[in-house]
């Protein structure tokens, strides 16, 4: 099922395609809500990735990730889903989302995912 908040990602064309580079993206203000208290959490997305042919627009990352701000939703299924609906919309060589999140009760909660685009046997030879 897609993320209804995927539509507002934006890209442009990698100017560099043939070369392997890497774009690191810090958000330090995430906002969502959790869903069993209702309560706001706060983390610090952390965004790696190799592009292939498109890289993400930066303004419509902001508003994506603002999408979020009332969305009650858990840690690990927020951080899946952002990086599911990027590798769709960019489908990159190779990404990678830490999820940074704010001590809670004294609990604080790191998530990592990451992607890696499939090859073909032709790739191979």
């Amino acid at each position: 099922m897609a993320n209804q908040f995927r539509d507002i990602l934006e890209t442009f064309e990698n100017q560099n395609p043939g070369r392997d580079y890497n774009v690191e993206i810090v958000c330090p203000e995430f906002t969502s809500v959790c869903p069993k208290t209702g309560h706001p959490d706060f983390g610090t997305l952390i965004f790696n990735y190799i592009p292939a042919e498109k890289c993400v627009e930066l303004k419509s990352l902001k508003l994506y990730l603002q999408a979020f701000r009332n969305e009650g939703i858990f840690y690990e299924n927020v951080t899946n889903r952002i990086l599911d609906d990027l590798v769709a919309v960019l489908q990159p060589r190779w990404m990678h989302l830490e999820a940074r999140f704010t001590p809670r009760g004294g609990i604080s909660t790191n998530v990592s995912v990451e992607h890696y685009a499939e090859t073909s046997d032709e790739d191979e030879d």
